[in-house]
């Protein structure tokens, strides 16, 4: 069976000037706002779905904090995860990622034009300054999205061990922390197939500094992780109610 990912490449042959158009407003932020060059992300995204009969569904959104900068902390499941994030979030939001990853055509000015964080797991050094960088940033009221677990291992519904790293920068901002459960989104470019599928955002309620300010981030970590666990575990017995 035909891979849905570039079953969807080659259906968007057409809108492929959308590469150098987000390279260009990557480039030039004094002549888009945030909010223009976020508005083009999600195009580019909502381009992606159609031919590629990808339905996302966003659910729990009032969860989200309502002012200021925080931290959405997902699971991690496989290249569509961050993009449903950005169908379901409607605020402009940033993302980090994996460095080896971050430089792919088209991945590339997706990162650039949300002004995205590059992270080299492997440079201390780098690692704390984009850390800090992060931190710096939320307090001034931007949000990020980082996958605690680093990368994805094909694990499905399931989470593998979230790294207390990945909680440092809301620690240090002060900021909340808000999990967010990816339900499904493996299905879409993880797997040879065209059937339509749908997945799930889940925003939980949030952790604010009052709620974690006496725990360590390992402490963190594993609670974000057994909150995001816990709604797919309903998910998979069937007692998570979603709508259709």
């Amino acid at each position: 069976m035909f891979s849905r990912f570039y079953w969807v490449l080659l259906r968007n042959l057409h809108h492929l000037y959308m590469i150098p158009q987000m390279g260009y407003m990557a480039k030039h932020p004094e002549k888009y706002s945030e909010e223009k060059r976020y508005a083009t992300n999600v195009l580019c995204v909502r381009r992606m779905c159609k031919p590629g009969r990808i339905t996302t569904i966003g659910c729990g959104v009032e969860n989200l904090p309502k002012e200021g900068g925080y931290i959405m902390c997902p699971n991690h499941q496989g290249k569509y995860d961050a993009l449903g994030i950005f169908l379901t979030h409607h605020k402009p939001c940033s993302i980090v990622m994996d460095i080896e990853k971050s430089y792919f055509p088209l991945t590339k000015q997706f990162i650039d034009n949300v002004q995205g964080k590059r992270l080299d797991t492997k440079n201390v050094r780098q690692s704390i300054r984009i850390i800090k960088e992060m931190a710096d940033e939320a307090k001034k009221g931007r949000k990020f999205i980082i996958f605690p677990e680093g990368g994805y291992c094909h694990n499905g519904n399931n989470t593998t061990t979230f790294k207390p790293g990945a909680f440092k920068s809301a620690v240090w901002a002060r900021c909340p922390i808000v999990p967010v459960v990816l339900i499904n989104s493996y299905l879409c470019f993880e797997y040879h197939s065209l059937k339509p599928v749908t997945t799930y955002v889940y925003y939980l309620k949030p952790l604010y500094y009052d709620d974690y300010k006496n725990m360590t981030t390992v402490e963190i970590a594993t609670l974000v992780q057994n909150r995001i666990q816990k709604i797919l575990d309903q998910y998979k017995s069937g007692t998570l109610k979603l709508p259709e």
